[in-house]
């Protein structure tokens, strides 16, 4: 027996929902309110959630992201009466088992609760009987929500041997996932091929791809080996794709789907039995628009995509990582353990990191080499850009003069990190509205000029409230 919970304002359909769980003999309970659904979910274990979107208190869309992450994580199957193409594509970005319309038949409604019922038995019944060692995740630190649902995919793309897009700004650890992949991969004892698109010059990129026969080319005094072929059997991690020469595209399309190759100057092709792992810090979507990159290619390298998310959103993450890194570094050197003041891990967590975690392990190690033998690190032993950043970040309040004039001892300021995260979420927001008024609330346009994916900018609609405008 399940145990189903619909959260719905109307108490007609609650009954109906109500009925049909009975029905196939399991228990139903109704909520009228998106807090009183929540208090439910979170008091008792649920494996269905029936969720509607327009609710007294509230939006279930913006509500859907809390219910995955409650111990029971229950299937969600969103009950709406209006049709939203970009609210059903939020729902399924978000996790929902199914997305329906409250004209749906009882048929249509019973066939999705059985079919979600029966996905979750499975699921259940893999990770039993699946019970094998945690995922190997060497190097990539952090126990947030958004991190856990990339390492997820990660785990999930171990399985297979489908090519994986990797896509983050510079610096979030793109080639860390891409080596996660392959260490928990049927491939693991096998090389792990990494090639820099951005760093090969294009008259060379074919024949360190391919490699090349003695003679071939001028000063080509040997044969040599391509990176192709030293993949057999591995991965061949392509690192910034989208840097890859259009003229080269077309080749190495024909190679990924045959995993045949000709060496330059030779007339007999090899074979190499490889896994593709690509990572970018483009939006290739918008390259293919400009004719910069091949439709046919991005298809193929995005059988598994993984969204890796810039550390400004997930700062959680920042003092586990600098420990991490911290420790780390100490090692290698051979300098005595360091312990972080409060306000060190506050101005760590108040800087906006726009290298990401790259850069944050750059700025550890010259603190580090700063601090010397000094055991204890403060904000002094930070560089001078980051301390003047955050220091002027928190001079931008506008604080009334009363306040200046009236200011008493019970006054109380937020902490650092509070600011931080209210400054930045307040400009986050203003860019989305301004975005949305200057490209007349076309999702397409808008994420072309943002170079943010799809699903991405949905998700910082959902964060900020950001209702779409029809």
């Amino acid at each position: 027996m399940a145990r189903i919970l619909i959260i719905d304002d109307d108490e007609l359909i609650c009954q109906s929902l109500s009925l049909v769980a009975r029905q196939k003999g399991h228990e139903a309970s109704s909520a009228y309110t998106l807090a009183d659904g929540l208090e439910k979910a979170t008091t008792d274990p649920f494996d269905v959630v029936f969720l509607d979107v327009n609710l007294p208190d509230g939006n279930g869309l913006d509500f859907l992201s809390k219910l995955p992450k409650l111990t029971s994580s229950p299937e969600i199957i969103i009950m709406t009466g209006y049709g939203d193409p970009h609210g059903a594509e939020l729902a399924i970005t978000y996790g929902a088992w199914d997305y329906l319309e409250k004209g749906a038949s009882v048929k249509e409604i019973t066939l999705s609760l059985l079919r979600a019922l029966q996905y979750r038995e499975q699921k259940q019944v893999g990770r039993a009987a699946n019970n094998v060692a945690a995922l190997m995740r060497n190097g990539i630190v952090g126990n947030s929500a958004c991190l856990k649902e990339c390492l997820d995919l990660v785990a999930q793309a171990a399985t297979s041997d489908s090519s994986v897009l990797i896509t983050g700004e510079t610096g979030t650890g793109k080639e860390l996932f891409a080596r996660a992949v392959h260490q928990n991969s049927h491939r693991s004892k096998q090389n792990f091929v990494v090639v820099d698109c951005a760093a090969l010059p294009e008259h060379l990129v074919e024949g360190m791809l391919f490699g090349h026969e003695k003679g071939a080319f001028t000063n080509a005094d040997h044969a040599r080996e391509g990176l192709i072929c030293q993949a057999n059997g591995g991965t061949l991690f392509l690192d910034e794709i989208g840097e890859m020469p259009l003229s080269l595209q077309k080749v190495f399309l024909r190679v990924l789907q045959e995993h045949r190759f000709l060496p330059l100057g030779s007339n007999r092709e090899l074979e190499s039995d490889f896994r593709l792992v690509a990572a970018t810090n483009r939006n290739l979507n918008e390259m293919v628009e400009r004719g910069r990159f091949r439709s046919d290619l991005l298809f193929r390298i995005s059988t598994f995509v993984i969204e890796l998310p810039s550390i400004r959103e997930h700062p959680e993450d920042i003092t586990e990582l600098a420990r991490y890194h911290t420790d780390r570094i100490c090692k290698h050197y051979g300098t005595p353990t360091k312990e972080f003041s409060p306000d060190f891990l506050e101005m760590l967590a108040a800087y906006s990191w726009p290298g990401n975690v790259r850069e944050l392990v750059n700025t550890l190690e010259r603190t580090i080499a700063a601090a010397r033998f000094e055991l204890i690190l403060f904000p002094k032993h930070l560089p001078l850009h980051l301390r003047i950043e955050v220091t002027k970040s928190t001079m931008k309040r506008e604080v009334p003069s009363q306040q200046f004039t009236e200011r008493s001892s019970s006054c109380s300021l937020p902490q650092l990190h509070e600011l931080r995260d209210s400054m930045y979420s307040n400009a986050e927001k203003q860019y989305l509205h301004d975005l949305m008024v200057q490209t007349g609330n076309n999702v397409a346009e808008a994420c072309r000029v943002s170079g943010l994916s799809t699903s991405r900018f949905y998700a910082l609609l959902k964060k900020q409230g950001i209702q779409l405008q029809h």
